[in-house]
């Protein structure tokens, strides 16, 4: 545990707000009872959760959401304001993975039902769950190829995976269900993925496309959630795709806010003339001054992934030139972009494999050629994106209604 509280300082040098709210890392929740625990770790899975969490709050429950990062937590708190603000929601770090930890959370919280999003299979928090009566469910849950090995060995060493605890596990594919399967969880599902069932919000979509409208026949670019270690990736990209006429705009979004500042630097220093978010848009969302003042807009801010997306001819998704893989694709899919991205995509199997095989996501194999890849796939088809993403809706309702039905059943 020293070492624990350790990593938390040394994450706070870089990000402050890991180092506050600690006692809730220990357990410690200040709150009421609550209806149903959503355990969501950071800002990905807080976006998958809350077209449940919405529909959890339309059915009159109240909800608990734990994170383990600043993102996660700052994203439900924007979010959810409201709700927060009556009371109806509470938001709370999570423990660490002690027993201890998580039973003094449960002992104040009482959660009736608990819904863990995507892979946070951790065993103290389980194990603590079970034993204060929470009936657990693993929801838009997946355990990709790469990692399926693996698992399997720890969970025949252990003795059993934390998914065979629960009541159920509510896969996104038949592939990640047979997964669950082979690892002895009793009750699993086919239910699909909630990040399809997420509403673009309106605001920001017309912004993007007034920004499209302000560039005249510029092409424009999307680098969504660049990660560190491809930066030199999207920097060759971004110096290739500048040779052309007319010359693009390139929207840089980088997946990390403490790399905000040192990506502007990155791109300065390489002589192109970069605009930020925070300083050249407005908390409307309008440009202050010419789209022409600048080659790359960086996208320093949270929560505006679908102002950024909205105008854009092309977006290429972040993660897939590494090996921890890309980030999400349906951000892009919900507005019918053609999408690109890196050669690993194990952390999104699914959608990813099913979207190549639709033809509405391009592997770009050879991270030299991404300017090339991002210049043909401007002749994918929209309308192919947008079908592929309609023919996904649904998963959020139909966990909803799996865990109403559950709780009524048993009152």
């Amino acid at each position: 545990m020293p070492l624990v509280w350790r990593y938390f300082r040394r994450r706070a040098e870089r990000d402050p707000a890991y180092g506050l709210h600690l006692d809730e890392r220990r357990g410690v929740f200040g709150g009421n009872p609550v209806d149903v625990w959503i355990h969501a770790v950071s800002l990905g899975e807080f976006r998958s959760a809350e077209p449940v969490i919405r529909g959890l709050l339309s059915a009159g429950k109240s909800i608990i959401l734990t994170h383990a990062t600043p993102a996660g937590r700052a994203a439900s708190e924007a979010a959810l304001a409201t709700e927060i603000g009556t009371g109806r929601v509470q938001v709370s770090y999570a423990p660490v993975d002690r027993i201890s930890a998580w039973s003094r959370f449960f002992r104040v919280a009482q959660p009736r039902a608990g819904l863990i999003f995507e892979m946070e299979f951790w065993p103290g928090m389980t194990e603590a769950a079970v034993s204060f009566g929470v009936n657990l469910w693993f929801v838009n849950s997946q355990i990709p190829e790469k990692s399926f090995p693996r698992v399997l060995k720890a969970a025949r060493l252990l003795g059993s995976h934390p998914a065979t605890r629960a009541q159920g596990v509510m896969a996104k594919s038949t592939r990640m269900a047979s997964r669950f399967k082979a690892l002895g969880a009793a009750n699993v599902e086919v239910v699909g993925e909630t990040r399809f069932d997420i509403e673009p919000p309106s605001l920001q979509v017309a912004a993007g496309q007034t920004l499209k409208a302000q560039i005249g026949a510029r092409p424009l670019y999307v680098f969504a959630s660049v990660v560190e270690g491809e930066e030199h990736v999207y920097m060759a990209a971004c110096q290739d795709l500048g040779r052309a006429k007319p010359k693009p705009l390139v929207i840089w979004v980088p997946r990390a806010p403490e790399v905000f500042q040192s990506t502007y630097e990155m791109l300065r220093n390489a002589g192109l003339h970069v605009g930020r978010r925070s300083t050249e848009i407005t908390e409307r969302l309008e440009l202050i001054g010419s789209p022409n003042d600048f080659d790359i807009l960086l996208g320093d801010s949270f929560g505006e992934m679908f102002f950024y997306l909205s105008g854009a001819d092309v977006v290429s998704v972040g993660g897939g030139f590494v090996e921890k893989g890309a980030h999400n694709v349906i951000e892009p899919l919900a507005l019918g972009k053609p999408i690109v991205t890196g050669p690993h995509i194990w952390t999104i199997e699914f959608p990813g494999r099913e979207a190549r095989d639709a033809g509405v996501l391009t592997i770009c194999k050879d991270p030299d050629g991404l300017a090339d890849a991002l210049t043909l796939a401007r002749n994918n088809s929209v309308d192919a994106a947008c079908d592929f993403h309609r023919a996904n809706i649904g998963a959020s309702g139909r966990i909803v209604e799996a865990v109403i039905g559950w709780m009524e059943q048993v009152q």
